[in-house]
């Protein structure tokens, strides 16, 4: 099978597992895989973008200034000689990134979640999540206690991730890094991620592993070179973070991953409910702007308790929380649809992704993996 149809392949099968279904503009992961649709329907291919003052750079002076600012912090000779000189332009990753989807201009329309629901929660997708937890049973308990991450929804993430390691990205990360630096438009997020993968190969890890997405995301874990170097944790007891090669390594990563966000051990990420249609949504609404995400986070209502929620008749489909439990309610598919309370652990999840598809899809797997 040649090269390029692999590439196609494993392309296809990333988008089944991107990050989500965009709600809006705002509501993707600008480093994700391309989704199959956007908030106006089909994907459209964004307008070609002029580089900008940095991308105007001829590409042999701007491989001289990332070997600067790589000796600059401290980062060996030795490992600015191995990569930089040979670094050449990869075209393919700055071509995926200016064609991202973001919906129509001045689009407001939000996809409905359900039929992106019926793709990616699916028998196959909850079996394999399963048959991973059999298989990694003691090390998914150990690091569920060591860590407070609930072990289904470590195994829901990878899933998502990175189709439970079978689909990690083939681009060499300095080539794709250091091709959307020199681009321009955001030369300062990829020249540091650049810096932070020769930080890595300063570290012992080879040209093999330093490979992944076409925007930097890398390993199991799908994590930026930057997020490697803070959070990448040894799950096997060999000494070594390896998220290429090891699951339990990948593991304890996203559970450090989660942790370092702040996880709520013993607090499950939300609950299906039922809503009755005299809930007044204007009276629950946010009160205040959100600080990230506004297209994601406007969308769910204001905090309550548990007791409060069943007072204004939103009632629980199966489980529960106990009264005093603060929760907001998503709607994603509006009233009269199936709707969520959800804690402070969904948001949490939004941290390792920004959008309401996946965090949904993500609480949604792991539940079907617990059972």
């Amino acid at each position: 099978m040649s090269v390029s149809l692999l590439m196609r392949i494993s392309l296809l099968v990333a988008s089944l597992f991107a990050a989500a279904l965009p709600a809006c503009g705002q509501e993707r992961d600008p480093l994700a895989p391309l989704p199959e649709g956007a908030a106006s329907g089909a994907a459209q291919a964004a307008p070609a973008v002029p580089p900008t003052p940095a991308g105007a750079m001829s590409w042999e002076a701007y491989k001289r200034h990332l070997a600067a600012r790589s000796l600059a912090e401290g980062i060996s000779q030795r490992t600015v000689d191995a990569v930089i000189p040979g670094l050449r332009i990869n075209q393919r990753s700055i071509d995926l990134d200016r064609s991202q989807p973001g919906g129509s201009p001045g689009s407001t329309r939000i996809p409905p979640y359900a039929p992106y629901q019926r793709k990616h929660v699916t028998s196959d997708i909850i079996s394999r999540g399963k048959a991973e937890v059999r298989q990694h049973w003691t090390t998914l308990n150990r690091i569920q206690q060591q860590y407070g991450v609930d072990k289904d929804v470590i195994v829901a993430i990878y899933g998502k991730e990175t189709s439970y390691g079978r689909i990690m990205g083939n681009f060499d990360l300095f080539e794709a890094l250091g091709s959307l630096a020199w681009e321009g438009r955001r030369r300062d997020l990829f020249e540091g991620e650049f810096v932070a993968a020769m930080k890595l190969m300063d570290k012992g890890y080879t040209r093999r592993h330093l490979t992944g997405s076409y925007a930097g995301a890398a390993g199991k874990t799908q994590f930026m070179p930057t997020n490697i170097l803070k959070l990448a944790k040894d799950g096997d007891g060999d000494g070594w973070a390896d998220i290429w090669g090891s699951e339990p390594d990948a593991f304890a990563s996203i559970a450090n991953y989660m942790a370092s966000k702040g996880w709520e051990r013993g607090i499950d990420w939300g609950i299906a409910v039922n809503v009755p249609r005299s809930l007044d949504r204007n009276a629950i609404a946010r009160k205040t702007p959100p600080e990230r995400c506004p297209a994601v986070f406007n969308r769910h209502s204001e905090w309550k308790t548990m007791a409060e929620w069943r007072r204004l008749g939103v009632t629980p489909v199966t489980t529960s929380f106990s009264d005093g439990v603060m929760l907001k309610l998503f709607e994603p598919d509006g009233p009269g649809r199936t709707a969520y309370l959800l804690t402070r652990n969904y948001d949490l999840i939004l941290d390792y992704n920004c959008s309401n598809f996946y965090a949904l899809t993500i609480g949604l797997v792991a539940d079907a993996i617990e059972r």
